[in-house]
């Protein structure tokens, strides 16, 4: 709870600094998600354990599948900060030199999210909802019940 309370603080002062498009992705996922992740890991824990093979085994072939896919998806990638990088010649110099003048948002990370990534910006945000949304599907996420005797016994 300390750590949540904490995002939401910490959103607030990107806020008074200008910076909204960090202060809103602080209180989505410093705020909202991970204290929600955590409270319902805590609800969906029991004191007992229940090991399975094939529990444990099918996660970690999705994890594996998904980390090969990803890193073969970075191979045609330029290195990390390097100046040949189309990103470096075109739209970075524009962005710094017009993004203020054209908007008047004074943080030039602000203006572009807010206004020439705007509607990129609005899908990133529906596709973590959506992200969160599955997560939770896939925890099935029930109320837990009593323990309650079956018909013909009488608990004793």
């Amino acid at each position: 709870m300390l750590g949540g309370l904490y995002s939401f603080v910490s959103a607030g002062l990107f806020v008074v600094m200008n910076a909204v498009d960090v202060a809103f992705t602080e209180a989505a996922v410093g705020a909202g998600i991970s204290t929600v992740l955590m409270l319902s890991t805590l609800a969906l824990t029991s004191r007992r354990s229940r090991r399975s093979f094939r529990t444990r085994a099918l996660p970690l072939l999705v994890v594996f599948i998904t980390g090969a896919t990803l890193i073969y998806g970075t191979l045609d990638m330029p290195y990390y900060g390097s100046p040949a990088a189309p990103a470096n010649h075109h739209v970075a110099p524009r962005y710094l030199r017009e993004s203020v003048p054209r908007t008047g948002v004074p943080n030039v990370v602000t203006s572009v999210l807010a206004s020439y990534r705007g509607y990129d910006t609005l899908g990133e945000t529906t596709v973590v909802f959506t992200a969160v949304v599955g997560v939770m599907v896939l925890l099935g996420v029930r109320r837990r019940r009593p323990n309650r005797p079956r018909d013909g016994e009488d608990g004793a």
